[in-house]
């Protein structure tokens, strides 16, 4: 393989923008020591700026301390939380990270090389042994294309072309700054079922599982600065927390893992955000470094994935009582998870993301919450991903001011019985509208198969609109105002816009109108 480099402390690979409202890339170095210069993060691909926030907040573990220096992964202050917060809240105090500490951690505590893209031996978050282990029959080199790393990129010679001609046929060069990205992505939203086939023993297996965050959607508390929210990205140690293991990232590690052998456990903090991968990836560089030819994707284990919390992720209760991470959903606005974001967990069907609990109280009013989703099935398929960041919400969570937080989960639920109720009366007009023996029944069918255009057309018009009026009343003047009105309001609205006042002067439609109108009102009655 050619012999690249592209040291990742140094080579300017993570957009961000500075506090002068310019914008620039940076790398690990830089990052850490202008982090209070630094106004947000602005990584295009929001599955890797995901991934990249779990390998950041483990560094800021290793580099943040006080003024006694003890770090945020400090296992004696781990074990007293209010010890650990403490600490914690020192680092904030100082507002800025110590520079000889990053330097340290970069230079002197990783082993040297690790932090290379392209070293030949330890090559940053890959496995140099998949130019061995994934060879064809012949024990040729069997590489997966670099258009397989790059999410977007159709692959084999059936892929849609949606983004860009790229074709396997003649594969486009990938920047290595941007390999990185796609590299941190496919570690943590990686797809299921079959992929490159690698061998250790005498099989050769080409099947593997999905990432540990595939489908998903991450929720951080984000502060004034970057620095801010790196501090606050550390998860709080929980009382389960095991003091007595080891706790290495992959790129801290002795040793490659050993794909037969069972995952070691998940210790907070390093192993429980940079431990859970299902895939090893292998980056081919250009003979300069500057891009990255082909790549390596495959299966980095086949034993059972170890139960952890993901801090990030909003788990949902189901019907037996099961927990599941909250999946991504591209046609979901961030503000329907508002609820699940200010409650405490004893009081919802979901539980808040571990991370937003036990937030400094004086921060609090200037921090808001940025999400990063990936919609996708539990396999192949990729939909959208996106990146939403709420106003600074986290001063209303429950602890800190119950009020505001039920009237907020209030808002959302109107919202929500509203929309479900105008999609029902959107296809129900459509029915009484189309089926004239339909309009004398008092009790009318309805066909999931064919609920007809106005319900798409109303629901696309609502929600906008319930936004809107959900951050109008999200403010603690409003904190008595009823929240149904105003969504009833906008979902009639919606439903006259869908149905369009052409179709309104039938008689046939007007009386459809009519019915879908009382149904959606109903609601105000049954709250009255």
């Amino acid at each position: 393989m050619p012999q690249g480099v592209f040291d990742l402390r140094e080579e300017p690979w993570i957009p961000v923008r500075w506090s002068d409202g310019t914008s620039a890339r940076c790398g690990l170095r830089e990052l850490f020591h202008r982090a209070h210069e630094c106004d947000d993060l602005e990584l295009p691909v929001p599955p890797a700026a995901s991934g990249l926030l779990r390998v950041l907040a483990v560094m800021t573990a290793r580099i943040a301390q006080d003024g006694d220096g003890v770090r945020l992964d400090d296992e004696d202050a781990a074990e007293d939380i209010a010890t650990w917060l403490d600490v914690r809240a020192s680092v904030l105090a100082a507002g800025r990270f110590d520079p000889k500490a990053v330097d340290t951690y970069l230079d002197e505590t990783v082993p040297a090389g690790r932090f290379d893209l392209f070293d030949p031996v330890r090559p940053f978050l890959q496995d140099p042994r998949l130019v061995a282990e994934c060879v064809d029959a012949k024990g040729n080199p069997n590489p997966s294309g670099v258009n397989k790393l790059v999410f977007g990129r159709p692959t084999g010679t059936n892929g849609a072309v949606l983004f860009g001609h790229f074709t396997d046929g003649e594969p486009v060069a990938l920047p290595a700054a941007e390999a990185a990205w796609h590299l941190i992505a496919q570690l943590y939203y990686g797809p299921a079922g079959q992929c490159t086939p690698r061998r250790i023993t005498t099989e050769r297996t080409g099947s593997g599982d999905a990432g540990p965050l595939r489908k998903s959607v991450s929720y951080h508390a984000w502060g004034p600065n970057l620095f801010t929210s790196l501090v606050l990205a550390v998860p709080v140690p929980d009382s389960g927390t095991d003091t007595d293991l080891v706790d290495e990232c992959p790129w801290e590690a002795a040793e490659l893992p050993d794909p037969l052998a069972p995952p070691a456990p998940l210790i907070w903090p390093g192993r429980l955000l940079t431990g859970r991968f299902r895939h090893a990836v292998l980056l081919v560089p250009s003979e300069d470094g500057s891009h990255v030819t082909d790549a390596y994707i495959t299966w980095s284990t086949h034993q059972p994935r170890p139960t952890a919390r993901d801090p990030y992720v909003i788990l949902d209760r189901g019907k037996e009582g099961q927990l599941y991470a909250r999946e991504a959903n591209g046609a979901r606005a961030l503000w329907r998870d508002v609820d699940a974001l200010l409650l405490k967990d004893t009081s919802h069907q979901s539980l808040r993301p571990h991370s937003l609990n036990s937030l400094p109280p004086r921060l609090r009013s200037r921090l808001s919450v940025r999400a990063y989703g990936f919609d996708q099935d539990g396999q192949q398929k990729d939909t959208t991903w996106f990146e939403a960041t709420t106003p600074p919400i986290l001063q209303w969570q429950e602890e800190a001011d119950a009020r505001m937080a039920r009237h907020l989960a209030r808002c959302h639920r109107a919202a929500e019985d509203v929309g479900s109720r105008l999609e029902h009366a959107a296809r129900l007009a459509w029915k009484l509208a189309c089926d004239t023996s339909a309009a004398s029944t008092p009790k009318v069918k309805l066909d999931r198969r064919k609920p007809g255009p106005w319900a798409q057309a109303a629901l696309h018009r609502y929600w906008p609109a319930a936004e809107r009026e959900f951050w109008r009343l999200a403010d603690p003047a409003r904190c008595d105002s009823p929240p149904l009105p105003p969504m009833v309001a906008a979902a009639l609205k919606a439903l006259d816009d869908a149905i369009g006042p052409a179709n309104r002067a039938d008689i046939r439609v007007a009386r459809a109108r009519a019915r879908a109108h009382a149904l959606v009102r109903a609601l105000l009655r049954a709250a009255a």
